[in-house]
């Protein structure tokens, strides 16, 4: 116990986290689909760790909504309801037409770089788990180009359960999902770069409807 007044000292990054790390790439990467078991022995097993660090990484991943637990069942990998598809839908949108108009206002030389960057990585991206990621990565460096913290730190808060949404998307319809999300975003990312607030809004609102239809079937 602290005493009053004293600020106790931060701990180092622990067992736990990297263990977190470890899962929540596992789940990205496809080995753990929505719905799968995250089984505490199994998982100890395979990372050679004991299992409260995997407790404690499994708690992790259920407060960024990547994992659920339920008494009878343990922790599985979120399987997204209707609820939470339109939820996710609406906060990014909101999130997003902040960011988009940020961008265009004063976005700085370095930070459209970077978006174009994450843009040309999609080009090498050789299958649709990696294209994901970059995927991701492109919606990273539109939040960072914003420059405004709080914004970004709520994408962050939802940045994981975002990724599942876009692998749950994948899963129901992966035909052409390679060939056409490099050029959505380079459309987008020219929008940002030609400033027309505009056509970058209906660009980014129409890229998110397209991923919320497949998701819900319209």
């Amino acid at each position: 116990m602290s005493e009053p007044g004293r600020v106790v000292p931060a701990r180092r990054r622990g067992l736990a986290d990297e263990v977190a790390d470890r899962i929540r790439d596992a789940i990205f990467d496809g080995a753990y689909p929505p719905g799968s078991q995250l089984r505490e022995v199994e998982l100890s097993a395979a990372l050679g760790v004991s299992r409260g660090p995997v407790r404690e990484a499994l708690l992790r991943l259920e407060r960024e909504g990547l994992a659920r637990s339920e008494w009878h069942r343990g922790a599985t990998v979120t399987s997204l309801s209707e609820q939470d598809v339109a939820e996710l839908d609406t906060l990014r949108a909101a999130l997003e037409q902040l960011a988009v108009a940020l961008v265009i206002d004063r976005a700085p030389a370095e930070g459209l770089a970077d978006v174009d960057a994450a843009v040309a990585r999609m080009a090498r991206a050789a299958d649709e788990h990696e294209m994901v990621r970059c995927d991701i990565d492109f919606h990273d460096a539109v939040y960072a180009a914003a420059g405004h913290r709080r914004l970004l730190e709520a994408w962050q808060a939802i940045r994981s359960q975002v990724h599942l949404f876009l692998l749950t998307r994948v899963g129901v319809e992966a035909d052409g999902y390679l060939a056409a999300i490099p050029e959505e975003h380079r459309q987008l990312a020219a929008a940002l770069r030609a400033g027309d607030r505009e056509a970058a809004l209906e660009l980014f609102a129409t890229h998110r409807r397209h991923a919320f239809d497949i998701l819900t079937g319209k």
